[in-house]
């Protein structure tokens, strides 16, 4: 038993414009730093694209082929809003990104590892059912929890958000599924304006515990323990899904939370005690924002290190 690492070199390929903060080095510095010897047991695998079914259980039929079709040639760049574009070179990472997530949740939940992380870009969690934004195109933590349910039966799946830009797609796409909880801290006011601590999803399934800026690991690890961590133990999760984004850590250039390595280690821990308590230690952790390369670089290393501790 062991942790996977999925990953692969088409995440260079999604091009973004000039200064654009989620950009192919975000990749480079996540590989460098798992490159290290401390990393070597890590069992690297190649995520297969994402299938037409699995997406389908998120965003329809139509809004795949909007974004298929939406690809521009060699050289060019097809804008979905002012944040979010797409390259001649975007599909493939954009399928094997929720590819990854799906086989990472094959092998867990079918007892071939104990957790696994899906470091590939683009992020995910701002995907709404029918909207692309916020850098993502289909909801990679979703896709993996629709495919859980379908495939493995699973009866009761967490997404635990801890990015600094509250996930509105995961709350868009759950929030009448009763079979779903989702779970956020991030920064608000901030980007994109949702995840309020009155949101709770119609079935009391979504769990927001918003921070303000300037908030450290002090406020952070207060928030996840008095209102996260006590509901996912109550929900009692067959499978627990990070979407983990590091653009908390102090260093980043888009929000105002001071986060550390430390609170990355710590917050990971704490999600394997509730996964090792409900779910046989079942978690698949998907990569979502991180925009400093040195913070983004540390957060990845302290989060795998605490995935690769367990059994």
């Amino acid at each position: 038993m062991t942790t996977l690492l999925y990953s692969h070199e088409s995440s260079l390929l999604h091009q973004v414009p000039e200064g654009h903060p989620e950009r192919p080095d975000r990749l480079r510095a996540v590989e460098k730093v798992l490159s290290d010897e401390r990393f070597r047991t890590l069992v690297r695998k190649t995520p297969a694209p994402v299938t037409r079914e699995q997406v389908l259980r998120v965003h329809p039929a139509d809004y795949y082929d909007a974004m298929e079709r939406a690809i521009p040639e060699e050289g060019g760049l097809a804008r979905i809003d002012g944040d979010t574009a797409l390259s001649h070179g975007s599909w493939e990472p954009i399928l094997r990104a929720a590819g990854g997530a799906c086989q990472a949740v094959d092998e867990v939940m079918q007892g071939n590892a104990n957790n696994a992380f899906v470091a590939m870009r683009p992020p995910g969690h701002h995907a709404e059912t029918v909207t692309a934004m916020g850098f993502c195109f289909f909801n990679n933590a979703a896709i993996a929890a629709r495919h859980a349910r379908a495939k493995h039966g699973a009866e009761r799946v967490a997404i635990v958000d801890f990015d600094v830009h509250h996930g509105n797609g995961s709350q868009e796409i759950f929030w009448n599924d009763p079979a779903v909880m989702y779970c956020s801290t991030h920064q608000m006011p901030l980007y994109p304006g949702t995840g309020a601590k009155t949101e709770t999803g119609a079935r009391n399934t979504v769990v927001n515990a918003p921070l303000s800026s300037g908030d450290n690991g002090t406020q952070f690890r207060e928030a996840v323990e008095s209102r996260i961590l006590p509901r996912l133990n109550d929900f009692r999760p067959d499978l627990v899904i990070i979407s983990a984004g590091f653009d908390a850590h102090t260093r980043d250039p888009l929000a105002n939370i001071n986060l550390v390595e430390t609170d990355f280690a710590w917050v990971t821990q704490k999600l394997m005690d509730v996964a090792d308590r409900h779910a046989s230690g079942r978690i698949v952790s998907v990569l979502e924002g991180g925009y400093d390369l040195q913070g983004l670089a540390l957060s990845t290393a302290a989060h795998v290190t605490e995935l690769m501790k367990a059994g």
